[in-house]
């Protein structure tokens, strides 16, 4: 049996979030990968093995999983098990705003938030609540708007008041300046090795230090990047050829694979809006 295609939900009057919903993913599997957004996800149906930076967990209907902008993570069903999901992503300006005007928290800037997972009902059923009413035809703009957040206010306010214990910070290393770099020229063709020349790194301790900080080798986080531009182009109407050349992918059947394999839907089922 093949799995249902993803829905994707969009809609101009609030650019600020993306929503998906799979309800038979059975057959998916995703490769690490990371967003630029804060996202939140529900567990609808089944169970699956949630890896978000290097900590595993099993999830199941019932649990809402999150994951902070450029933290690597990955969530697949468990064998033979069934698996249906929403996935939200929403612009962090955007939320710290509604958070410092709503005084959940007194900073403009985007604060990352402490658990990977949370399993409260009454959360859970407000964020199911307000995806079924963000795909909904019968709401107008404004309901789906105040509900976004006040489910999103409710979460976070939550969140912030059962951190989880702190791990130990690891200081700053160049290792993110390397990241910035990578990201900001990621449609670049310079290779690894003078990359990590540019920073006086060997190419060898580069990967090692790259891979214990970001779980994925420098190439698969300028891929990640390409595919976050891609994802932007093909929103905004480009075509899968135009965006395959554009994002420096060698053709389109490659381009198909890294989208498909990070996106868990292939470019054109990800353009059709619902």
């Amino acid at each position: 049996m093949t799995s249902a295609a993803p829905l994707f939900w969009r809609n101009p009057a609030l650019p600020y979030v993306e929503l998906r919903q799979v309800l038979d993913g059975r057959n998916v599997t995703y490769s690490p990968h990371f967003h630029n957004e804060w996202s939140v996800g529900a567990i609808l149906t089944g169970n699956s093995e949630f890896v978000c930076a290097n900590r595993l967990y099993t999830v199941k209907r019932g649990t809402l999983v999150m994951m902070n902008p450029h933290v690597v993570h990955a969530c697949n069903p468990l064998k033979h098990s069934p698996w249906g999901y929403y996935m939200m992503h929403i612009d962090t300006a955007w939320l710290a705003s509604l958070l410092k005007k709503t005084g959940i928290r007194q900073y403009k800037h985007w604060q990352d938030t402490q658990l990977d997972t949370l399993s409260v009902p009454s959360l859970y059923l407000s964020f199911v609540n307000t995806c079924n009413d963000l795909i909904s035809e019968a709401y107008s703009t404004q309901h789906k708007s105040h509900k976004l957040e006040s489910c999103l206010t409710s979460l976070v306010k939550y969140v912030d008041k059962n951190k989880a214990e702190q791990s130990t910070v690891k200081p700053l290393s160049n290792v993110y300046k390397i990241a910035q770099y990578l990201n900001e020229h990621c449609l670049d063709n310079t290779s690894i090795s003078e990359i990590s020349s540019k920073f006086g790194l060997s190419v060898g301790y580069f990967n090692r230090l790259f891979k214990q900080s970001f779980n994925m080798t420098p190439h698969a986080y300028r891929l990640n990047c390409r595919l976050h531009l891609s994802q932007d182009a093909l929103k905004s109407g480009e075509t899968i050829v135009d965006t395959a050349h554009t994002m420096g992918f060698s053709d389109q059947a490659h381009f198909q694979r890294v989208f498909k394999e990070r996106v868990a839907a292939t470019p054109n089922q990800y353009r059709r809006n619902h």
